[in-house]
Parts: C-alpha cells; structure tokens; sequence
C-alpha cells in the first residue's frame, strides 16, 4: 500500500469540526491503498476549544498515531481571562473587553501565523523520523491551525524531490473573516502574507473546500494548476442507525443549528422572520434550538425581540449526538457567515445536514456554493438577508405543512448528496496521492 503521513492538530480527543476532515479522511483511506500514518499533538498538552472521546472509535486499528509535545500561550491566556475553553480564532468571543483586544493583538503581532506554532518545531523533528524509520515520501499536512503547514514547508525545503507534499487548508489564511480583528502591523501581516505565499507555490498540490476558495488561492500564486476541490462531506456511518424521532403532531416545530454561530454570521433575518411566524401561529410551540457554541449576544438580540421562549440551548455535545439531534429536528438552519469571499463557504455542517433528510433553511447568498449543493439536491432553500419577506413565507408553509401531518422528511433528488460522502472524498484525495505527476 502507499504509505502517506497526515499532519494534523486536531486529532481525538479533539472535537468540533476541525478534527471532522483529516480523521475521516484516515478512516477511508485504506479502502483506496493508501496506508495512513498520522502525527499529532500529545492531548495532555494540546489547546482544544472541545473535546469528544466518541471519536477515537473511528480511527482504525492499522493506523499508526504519533504525539509529540507542544508550547503554546493558551494557559495564559485562560488565567487572564477567567474562561477555561480556548477560543477558536477569537471568532465567537462577543463584545471582547480590554484583556481580549490584548491578546488579540498579541496573538496577530507575536504569534504568526498562529497561536499553535509552538508545536511546529516539535512536529518538525517527529516528521523526519517517521518519514525515515516508514520510508514515506508523500506527506498532507491539514489546516487551520495554518501552523501546521509551516512543517510541510520545512521538510520540502528539507527533503526536497524526496517528498511529495499536499497542503490542504480548510479555511482562508489572510483573508479569514476574523483576520482584521488581530490589529497586525505591517511587518507580521508581511511575513503572514509570505508564509501563505510560500505554502502555496512550494506545496506540490493544494486541496481546498470549495472552487471559491481555489480561485482565491490561484490569484497567490500566479495561477498555479495543481489546485483541487475536496469539499468538506458527511459520514455515512454516521447515519446508518436509525433513531428514535420526535413526532411532533401540530403542536410542536423545531428548528435546530449545531456548531459555532458568531457575530459575523448575522442570522438576524431569521429571527425577524421567527418572530412573525410564532405570532402567525399561536398554537404551534416553535422552537429554535441551537446545539453547541452560538454567540451571547446574538441570542441576548433574539431574547429582546420577545424570543425568550422560543429559544432552546444545548452545549456542545459529542458528534454522535449533534447527530441525533439533526433527526430529532423538522427543518435545519444554516447561515453563511456576512463576510467577504463568503459565496464559497462549505462548512462539514451542510452535508450533515443534507446527510439527515431534513429540509434546509439558509440565510446567505443565493448565488453562493452552498445555495448551489441545495438547490441541486433539491434539498431546501436560500435567503439573502434582505429576503425577509420570502423566508416568512416559506417558514409558514412549512409550519402548515407539519400542521397537516405531512412528513417533511425530503428525498433528495437521485441521491446526489452521496458524492459528498467522506468515503468518496478520501478516494479523491487517493487519487492525488498516487498521482505520479
């Protein structure tokens, strides 16, 4: 089999999306001949905004994981702060007081490209082992943290010709929604820039989330060709069983978010518009349930527009439960964040959500790629923030219908949501991998 290293912070326990893609990625590999072996931070040491030890079950036994120590400010900056979680990117932390602005400040001047790069060096001198003791010449290294391609920067300035080196990033670099909020002056924002340009161009190939995303990149590195598109996907396996659902008669409606929701997504459209639809329909309990970390002050905006009671709140649970908590819903909220560059936003939520047969309601840009995944599939709908009146109506015809007793569980069309599978993206990046070229 084809022996590749995967590079990658966020492994289990970590939890969250960001471990979702390399460990899935692992998990199928196998399946295409390609034999994973994966280095990682020691979980004793590593920065974690959640944790969820269901997902070691899924690595597979034949895989090799290797730990390796770690520095990082996040001990800090938890004392200073009083809060115990690590923020991801200070992307969901509300109304930041001084202490806040601080650290962001020196997280973007002191720390680049990012607070996790105190592992680099330690990653650094695992790598090498490995790829000599295993014989490995192809190595992925997988981001955010975008720290971590820093290493495969290194071992192709090290090994040169001898390794192949595939740089998936997830997410923008410099052009990240929060990026201004880290107030860089001009020589760290300089040398960010040249880390990112560096990784681009020096990377044999680039694998990246959305063609959005690709043509980003494209235009830092004068147009290089060696870019592919792997969005992120659901797990079959993780929808195989069947749960028991709610059964709503026609007194009940839930509408359910997982993940993280920050200031910047602006669901306020929503709200507005559930506003209207709770009084249209008195008799009907709706609910807006959010699993997992959303914004304080987004949901202080919905309380004073009289949602108090509307409002459900879940902490962030395992995947295996945010899971069931998708079947247990009537409709899905999705909500592309109001940024720029945000046409080309795919989060792994999207295709769980598709995964769940559940009809999807989605605040964000209708000419964007996730409007595009919906509306191929046939599996809901997209509103632009300035919808207000469309999304009303559209969320009174589905409150009517679940009135009516209509199973509002939808058959997406010719099942085309299973190309988005983790399966069959761990065989398009097999692919890349034994590209000769």
């Amino acid at each position: 089999m084809k022996k590749v290293l995967v590079i990658t912070y966020y492994w289990p326990p970590s939890g969250g999306a960001g471990v979702q893609r390399a460990l899935k990625f692992v998990k199928y590999l196998t399946e295409f001949g390609v034999q994973p072996y994966v280095l990682t931070v020691d979980e004793n040491k590593a920065s974690y905004p959640f944790t969820d030890n269901t997902l070691a079950d899924e690595i597979p036994a034949s895989v090799k994981v290797h730990r390796t120590d770690t520095s990082e400010p996040f001990g800090i900056y938890s004392r200073l702060t009083g809060k115990k979680s690590i923020p991801t990117g200070f992307s969901n932390e509300s109304n930041p007081g001084l202490i806040q602005k601080s650290s962001r400040f020196i997280r973007g001047n002191f720390f680049i490209p990012d607070a996790r790069r105190g592992w680099v060096k330690f990653a650094l001198k695992e790598a090498k082992k490995i790829l000599d003791t295993e014989n490995i010449d192809t190595v992925i290294t997988t981001s955010p943290p975008h720290s971590a391609q820093l290493i495969g920067l290194e071992l192709k300035r090290f090994y040169k010709d001898r390794v192949r080196w595939i740089a998936d990033l997830r997410d923008p670099w410099t052009d990240i929604y929060y990026y201004n909020e880290f107030h860089h002056l001009y020589f760290a924002k300089k040398r960010d820039l040249q880390y990112e340009s560096d990784v681009l161009s020096k990377a044999d190939f680039v694998v990246t989330v959305s063609n959005e995303l690709k043509e980003l990149f494209k235009t830092k590195t004068s147009g290089k060709k060696n870019i592919y598109v792997i969005p992120n996907g659901y797990d079959e396996e993780d929808f195989k069983d069947s749960f028991t659902e709610e059964k709503s008669s026609g007194k009940s409606f839930i509408i359910s978010y997982t993940g993280t929701l920050a200031d910047s997504y602006n669901p306020n459209i929503f709200f507005h518009a559930l506003k209207k639809v709770t009084a249209a329909f008195p008799e009907t309990d709706i609910k807006l349930r959010f699993v997992g970390n959303p914004s304080s002050s987004l949901i202080e905006y919905a309380k004073s527009i009289s949602l108090s009671k509307n409002i459900e709140l879940i902490p962030t649970v395992s995947h295996d439960e945010s899971v069931k908590f998708l079947l247990k819903s009537d409709a899905l909220l999705l909500v592309i964040p109001e940024i720029k560059n945000d046409k080309g936003i795919l989060t792994g939520k999207l295709f769980e959500y598709l995964a769940s047969r559940k009809p999807v309601i989605c605040i964000g840009p209708p000419d964007g790629e996730a409007a595009s995944i919906l509306n191929e599939c046939e599996a809901g709908k997209t509103f632009g923030r300035n919808m207000e009146t469309e999304l009303t109506q559209h969320l009174s015809e589905l409150i009517i219908k679940r009135k009516e007793g209509t199973d509002l569980n939808i058959n997406i069309k010719n099942d085309l949501y299973k190309k988005y599978s983790r399966r069959s993206q761990a065989g398009e990046l097999a692919k890349i991998i034994t590209n000769p070229d």
